[in-house]
C-alpha cells in the first residue's frame, strides 16, 4: 500500500499557508491564485489550523459575516489533524473519511512536510490497484495452462 512518503514524492511537498491574523479574505484569494480548496495556517512554524473553502462556505456566508474584516482563526478548523509520511493510504482515506474533510498536513518531526488530499490519497489506491491487476494478469499468462 502506497505511504503518504511516496504520494509527496510524485505531487512534491509544497504546501500553502497563511498566518492566522490574516483575513479570509487574503486566504480566498491565495487560494483561487493557487488553485487550492485549503491553506494550512501556521503561527511561529506551527501548525494551529487549517482553512478551507468549505470554512468560508459555511462560517462565513451562512453567518453573513464579511470576509474583509474577519480573521483567518477566527474560522479555521482547530486544532487540526495531521498525518506522519509513514501513513498509508488507507489509513489516510479511513480517517478523512470518518471525519469528514478532504486535506491531511503531513508533519516530520513536527514541522508542517507536505500536505495530500483526497484527490491525493484515491488516485494513490486506484494506482496501486492497477499495478496488482497488471503484476496478476502477467502472471496468469505465463502460468501453464492445464
Amino acid at each position: 500500500m502506497p505511504t503518504v512518503s511516496s504520494m509527496l514524492e510524485n505531487k512534491g511537498r509544497h504546501v500553502w499557508t497563511i498566518g492566522p491574523d490574516q483575513t479570509v479574505f487574503d486566504a480566498l484569494l491565495d487560494m483561487a491564485e493557487h488553485g487550492v480548496g485549503a491553506l494550512v495556517v501556521v503561527e511561529h512554524d506551527q501548525v494551529v489550523g487549517i482553512l478551507s473553502e468549505r470554512d468560508y462556505a459555511r462560517k462565513i456566508i451562512l453567518f453573513n459575516r464579511t470576509s474583509r474584516t474577519t480573521l483567518v482563526r477566527e474560522i479555521m478548523t482547530a486544532p487540526v489533524v495531521t498525518c506522519g509520511l509513514d501513513w498509508d493510504a488507507q489509513r489516510c482515506m479511513r480517517v478523512m473519511t470518518e471525519r469528514r474533510f478532504r486535506h491531511l498536513p503531513v508533519l516530520e518531526d513536527g514541522r508542517l512536510a507536505g500536505i495530500v488530499s483526497i484527490g491525493d490519497v484515491v488516485k494513490s489506491i486506484i494506482q496501486d490497484q492497477q499495478f496488482t491487476i497488471e503484476q496478476l494478469a502477467a502472471y496468469m499468462q505465463m502460468a501453464p495452462a492445464g
